[in-house]
């Protein structure tokens, strides 16, 4: 499976994006009402500046306190980011997450992000991937 295919099967709900001078606290308040682990940060809405995610900011919050909910998102996110395209295998894209232990990784193309995807959507796609297997094993040896 390669991720355009997997980004087909997401909910089309949009990436949560946030400027990198809004203050953490509202990034925290879009992680909680969207239930989500992680936003973009973008300056225009279409560049990607870098991503916050939760635990951006509980490491922060463990090493500071409160006080951190007051900085820029500039002064906690990644900006240094692993990227994937949409032509590539999951499984390729899989180890990068496990390799750098992040859980989100931005979709480009022609130098633009397309989408977002997370280890969950890897799982799922995985998942569904080995019952189609499964499947056809069954129908092979059932001779359907």
């Amino acid at each position: 499976m390669i991720v355009s295919q997997i980004l087909k099967s997401k909910d089309s709900t949009g990436v949560v994006s946030v400027k990198p001078g809004d203050p953490v606290s509202a990034a925290v308040i879009l992680l909680s009402e969207k239930r989500i682990g992680t936003v973009v940060v973008s300056s225009d809405g279409v560049s990607l500046d870098g991503i916050l995610s939760e635990r951006d900011i509980v490491r922060e919050l463990g090493k500071r306190g409160a006080s951190c909910l007051s900085d820029k998102v500039s002064e906690l996110m990644t900006a240094k980011l692993v990227t994937c395209t949409p032509d590539e295998q999951a499984d390729v894209v899989l180890e990068k997450m496990t390799a750098g232990r992040f859980r989100h990784m931005p979709v480009m193309q022609d130098g633009n992000m397309i989408g977002l995807i997370s280890i969950g959507d890897m799982v799922k796609a995985r998942l569904s991937e080995l019952a189609m297997e499964k499947d056809a094993l069954e129908g092979m040896i059932m001779g359907h």
